[in-house]
């Protein structure tokens, strides 16, 4: 089996007033496609939230490389289907 995906959901101070902590359930959201490939952690501050180029905050990172803004469970799903199961980004 592949690497997992790692899903790091950011908790920081504006990230968790603009709605990551409702990401805290995206673990247990996954389609079964998803539940055995992802590793979701949370983490103190992704540090992107004061540069604009990234979009608002609430911020996932998946996979050391993709920021996502606005995130939310639903989007998450979205592109972990997209660009990870596709073997895109693998």
């Amino acid at each position: 089996m592949a690497n997992k995906i790692k899903v790091e959901i950011c908790l920081g101070t504006t990230c968790y007033v603009l709605g990551s902590f409702r990401l805290s359930a995206l673990e247990e959201q996954l389609p079964p496609e998803l539940k055995e490939r992802v590793e979701v952690v949370g983490c103190a501050c992704l540090d992107v939230c004061h540069d604009r180029n990234y979009g608002n905050a609430p911020f996932v990172r998946i996979n050391e490389d993709r920021i996502v803004d606005n995130a939310t469970i639903e989007k998450v799903i979205d592109i972990l289907r997209d660009e990870y199961l596709s073997g895109g980004n693998e």
